[in-house]
């Protein structure tokens, strides 16, 4: 259904310089070497395998490429009870990488100057908004949440050589 709402999207806007492929984040289904940047929102940390997505971008990135993502971001450790909530794994928060974890993976994966740039740090009641409905005492984890959980640019560089 993405796949054709988004062709229709393209078709709408007149862009012809455009392809759509079906794949998944941890097996790219494109040649290493054959993209100028990697761009995403709010995708990666739905990943259970977050060490593998960072390696195909960097796989499929040309050398200088750019890894240039929106994602929710840690500061810190989530409480246990978070990690294992359904709900907020789908509301893209109990799998979100720490800003460190991002970071270390990057490197690890052999991105030069990885970064996370925080854009929107959630408070009280925005913690308290995204435990509703989840099972977990909403009261007590949002505070212990509050500004550790956010959106953030994350970016990085392919080495040129």
């Amino acid at each position: 259904d993405m796949l054709a709402l988004a062709r229709r999207n393209a078709e709408e806007a007149g862009v012809t310089n455009v392809e759509f492929l079906r794949g998944r984040i941890e097996e790219i289904p494109l040649p290493s070497n054959t993209v100028d940047v990697i761009i995403s929102n709010c995708v990666i940390n739905l990943s259970g395998d977050k060490r593998r997505v960072l390696e195909e971008a960097f796989r499929v990135l040309k050398p200088g490429g750019r890894f240039a993502v929106s994602d929710v971001v840690v500061q810190g450790e989530l409480p246990a009870d978070v990690k294992r909530s359904m709900e907020l794994w789908v509301g893209c928060v109990a799998g979100a990488l720490s800003d460190e974890e991002f970071t270390t993976l990057l490197r690890e994966a052999g991105f030069e100057n990885p970064s996370v740039e925080f854009t929107r740090t959630y408070d009280v009641a925005d913690a308290r908004a995204f435990l509703v409905n989840t099972g977990l005492d909403a009261d007590r984890i949002a505070t212990e949440v509050a500004g550790r959980v956010g959106a953030a640019f994350v970016r990085a560089t392919k080495p040129a050589t």
